[in-house]
């Protein structure tokens, strides 16, 4: 380690408060190294980015009154973030299915937000009572197996459902050249057709720039995330030469951590957006996103639309 960076060895692994793990899976970080109290501290306190994204979406969702499916849906999001936390915390299996189901959870929780719009009562309890049995088959057989894979691969293929379905929605209702293949479009004059297709346009400008970052996020975590599981020894050997707080840096499943709570958040928006444009109320709604960088975007009602998220 060069002399000018200032470090702190790593202390030796230990034994934990919460005693052996139980989890089918464990992860690159050393155990109780840091405290007895958590076994794996970076992949415990990383998780604070979906504590931190589930309050502005829980508080976006009650300050606007969004659809009521979305607030569920950030409430099983905040799931996701506690039971990670308690997972890496204890690694223990309970705390892990606690952890793994949430993803789960909320994912079919889109899938019925996605696919239940604007059907008749009897379609979105047959939707609501299909995507419950998915979500018991896949909590009964991924206990059955106990087999990460599996939890890993349904994750991925709702997850892709919910992406594709959605792309196809926003392009069918927004883009002005789509409706006028379907023939809409002819109610109003020359003058507010022509902005109306000029507010869609950006509209959907803007979404494909939520779409590229939320994609952009999971695809760079992954990787990390991959990357950290081929390579975990010499990672380890790494963080030993580097020493704390240098080490932390490059601990890939927090990496994995943050970038999903991000895309997450980034989808469970762009959702929320997507109905409002769906009910043909994009003039009642606004996204609030000042900067691609340092700010996430937020669904705001028309009136706040020149007020600062935060």
């Amino acid at each position: 380690m060069p002399s000018y960076l200032p470090f702190i060895p790593y202390p030796e692994p230990g034994k934990g408060h919460w005693g052996a793990a139980t989890s089918t899976i464990n992860w690159c970080e050393e155990d109780y190294y840091a405290t007895v109290y958590s076994a794996e501290i970076v992949n415990t306190f990383t998780n604070l980015m979906f504590v931190f994204l589930a309050y502005k979406g829980i508080r976006s969702c009650i300050r606007y009154a969004h659809p009521p499916v979305f607030l569920v849906g950030f409430l099983s999001y905040l799931s996701i973030g506690v039971g990670s936390m308690l997972f890496h915390s204890s690694l223990k299996y309970p705390m892990q299915l606690l952890d793994e189901l949430s993803m789960i959870y909320t994912t079919c929780i889109m899938v019925y937000a996605i696919f239940s719009h604007r059907r008749c009562t009897r379609d979105r309890v047959a939707i609501f009572l299909a995507t419950l049995f998915l979500a018991a088959f896949i909590t009964a057989y991924y206990h059955y197996l106990q087999d990460p894979a599996f939890h890993q691969n349904m994750f991925a293929l709702l997850t892709v459902v919910v992406v594709l379905r959605s792309m196809w929605v926003m392009e069918l209702m927004l883009r002005p050249s789509r409706r006028a293949q379907r023939g809409e479009g002819s109610v109003v004059n020359t003058v507010e057709q022509a902005r109306i297709d000029r507010r869609d346009e950006e509209i959907l400008g803007t979404m494909w720039k939520m779409i590229a970052c939320g994609l952009s996020a999971v695809a760079c975590g992954f990787l990390i995330w991959n990357l950290d599981n081929m390579f975990c020894g010499t990672l380890r050997r790494w963080r030993q030469v580097v020493g704390l707080p240098w080490g932390i840096l490059l601990e890939g499943h927090g990496w994995w951590h943050i970038m999903t709570g991000i895309a997450a958040y980034f989808n469970l928006t762009w959702a929320i957006w997507l109905q409002y444009c769906r009910d043909g109320k994009q003039d009642d709604v606004h996204l609030a996103w000042p900067s691609v960088f340092s700010s996430v975007p937020v669904v705001v009602k028309a009136e706040n639309r020149n007020r600062k998220s935060h």
